[in-house]
């Protein structure tokens, strides 16, 4: 291998999509920072409020993830007209999922508010949020999905690009809605749903011109959006099926963790929705890897160098651990600087403090589990894998430990936080041993 060209490779891809990662971090950095300063309630119900569109978000990247195993394969051949086919299919998926998150949240913001917390502030404040950010979801569907195929095919730079422009309307307008500039009414936490609806819609009308206009090679195609061949609808759905029951049991499981920490308080939720922004900007370089450890390792399959996905995935295990290490460092500087600019209670500082620390370890964790589960594996259509160890470690590891933490022995936030955040760490084991069988190294394409 190349080592000169594999790192030339891995910057063009890992560059332009950890600013992708950073701008996405920044847009929910925005919201947090501008509600934090209106108020603790209101923080509290738009961070949780966001959980409904961040389960949303996890069907689609499990779409998008068992899109990608076929894309970067089939890529490798320079098969374009299936790439197309599987890009068509994937849309209407995600208008069908989109359209149904939309309806229910609309018709039932506050029942679901009150799966996340029992705070009856809390809950107005997220279901204020919810009534307005609802209508983003479909355009939010189409734009992830189609930037998420054209990632797989190595055109990168498009998505750096809609979510830079939408990242700066995001501010301006949240700034304008929520403080209520330039003779606005100020809307409090309706202004951050609204500010984030319209960049939305910013975000997907770039994408349709760029699709139009300027993307020649793999085309959106109506026909390919309305109907699909049953062989590949099958081969899809093979590979996707368990990337999006993945997803969707880590997405519930992560929303239950937040809820079990939502019913301890609003301090501890407004906490931790600090730290999980920390968390993410630990993490945007670390997800951009494993998003490259994917392309990479599924075309060297496509192309049939076997022994090169081996060695590729090689040296992204390695990179990930140096990252994961530099996500630490990043976590422990934020701490101070982030606990000075907020305004929230000082019970909900001293719970910010700890959690942050906690983070440190986290990312360490996570930024290895990542790039092997989401990179390495899903490359070689290892799906199901990624589902039994994702299942395991957080359904039956942190959640019931948590639960049994915080309402049946009833120990302290501290330590019942470290014990919802140690899905990661179980995780490890069962990674290295799947990693080293390299039985995650298949050919899933059709000849």
């Amino acid at each position: 291998m190349d080592k000169k060209e594999f790192y030339r490779k891995v910057f063009v891809l890992v560059l332009p999509m950890a600013l992708q990662n950073l701008i996405n971090v920044g847009v929910t950095s925005s919201d947090v920072i501008m509600l934090g300063r209106v108020g603790e309630k209101v923080l509290s119900g738009a961070s949780l409020g966001g959980q409904i569109y961040f389960i949303m978000t996890l069907i689609f990247f499990g779409l998008t993830s068992g899109a990608s195993v076929l894309t970067a394969q089939y890529w490798g051949k320079r098969d374009r007209d299936t790439i197309e086919k599987i890009l068509g299919m994937t849309l209407r998926l995600s208008v069908l999922v989109s359209l149904t998150f939309t309806i229910v949240t609309l018709c039932i913001p506050q029942y679901l508010m009150k799966i996340f917390t029992s705070d009856p502030e809390v809950v107005v404040q997220g279901a204020k949020y919810l009534r307005i950010v609802c209508f983003s979801y479909l355009p939010a569907s189409l734009t992830m999905v189609y930037l998420n195929v054209m990632r797989s095919i190595e055109r990168v730079a498009i998505s750096t690009l809609v979510y830079f422009i939408s990242f700066l309307a995001n501010i301006v307008l949240n700034a304008i809605f929520i403080f209520g500039l330039f003779g606005v009414p100020a809307m409090g936490v309706s202004g951050a749903a609204l500010g984030t609806t319209i960049a939305r819609l910013i975000e997907l009308g770039i994408v349709i011109f760029y699709s139009t206009v300027y993307n020649k090679e793999v085309k959106v195609r109506l026909r390919y959006v309305i109907s699909t061949e049953k062989w590949l609808f099958l081969d899809f759905m093979h590979f996707s099926l368990p990337v999006v029951i993945n997803e969707m049991l880590w997405g519930l499981g992560t929303s239950t963790n937040a809820a079990i920490l939502g019913h301890l308080g609003s301090a501890v939720t407004a906490a931790n929705s600090v730290a999980q922004v920390i968390r993410q900007l630990a993490m945007v370089i670390c997800f951009g890897l494993a998003n490259a450890t994917a392309i990479l390792i599924g075309k060297s399959i496509g192309e049939g160098k076997m022994e090169q996905a081996k060695e590729y995935g090689r040296h992204f295990k390695n990179l990930s651990i140096v990252l994961g290490l530099c996500g630490a460092v990043v976590v422990l500087i934020a701490r101070p600087v982030v606990m000075s600019f907020m305004t929230v209670s000082e019970e909900a500082m001293g719970y910010m403090g700890v959690m942050l620390f906690v983070m440190a370890y986290y990312v360490i964790c996570q930024a290895f589990n990542t790039t092997m589960i989401v990179g390495v594996f899903r490359a070689g259509g290892d799906t199901k894998y990624g589902l039994m160890v994702d299942t395991t470690t957080m359904w039956c590891g942190s959640i019931i430990l948590g639960f049994i933490a915080a309402y049946v022995l009833k120990l302290n936030v501290t330590a019942v936080y470290m014990i919802v955040m140690c899905d990661e760490l179980l995780k490890i084991p069962l990674c290295i041993y799947r990693y080293k069988s390299y039985q995650w190294l298949k050919d899933v394409t059709r000849a």
